[in-house]
């Protein structure tokens, strides 16, 4: 692996996990990444906080994350299925901290 990218992990629906090699040095949220390696999300605002699109499970390394911004939580209060582990993906900004992390898209049930 190269010194500037992370692994994170996505759990697909049928509960497999998905391994990927992310860059950290390119200045790309975890929205932005996933969409580059065509995951279903929709990110109507484009990664404003606004819409919720890009929401994430994140099952393994929360304690890796930034701390939720007011708007963040704003948003994803707005969801009828928001769960305590939820995060948008887009205010999830890659950093070397975020090796290992496991997120599930939250409406890929």
């Amino acid at each position: 692996m190269e010194e500037n990218n992370i692994t994170l992990h996505v759990q697909n629906p049928d509960g497999s996990r998905t391994t990927l090699e992310a860059p950290v040095d390119m200045g790309l949220s975890l929205m932005e990444y996933l969409k580059a390696c065509e995951y279903d999300i929709l990110a109507t605002c484009g990664g404003m906080a606004l819409c919720a699109t890009c929401c994430v499970d994140v099952l393994e390394g929360e304690d890796k994350l930034n701390e939720m911004t007011d708007d963040e939580y704003a948003m994803l209060d707005t969801l009828p299925d928001v769960l305590p582990n939820s995060r948008l993906a887009c205010q999830l900004q890659l950093t070397p901290t975020m090796d290992g992390l496991v997120v599930k898209l939250h409406h890929a049930e």
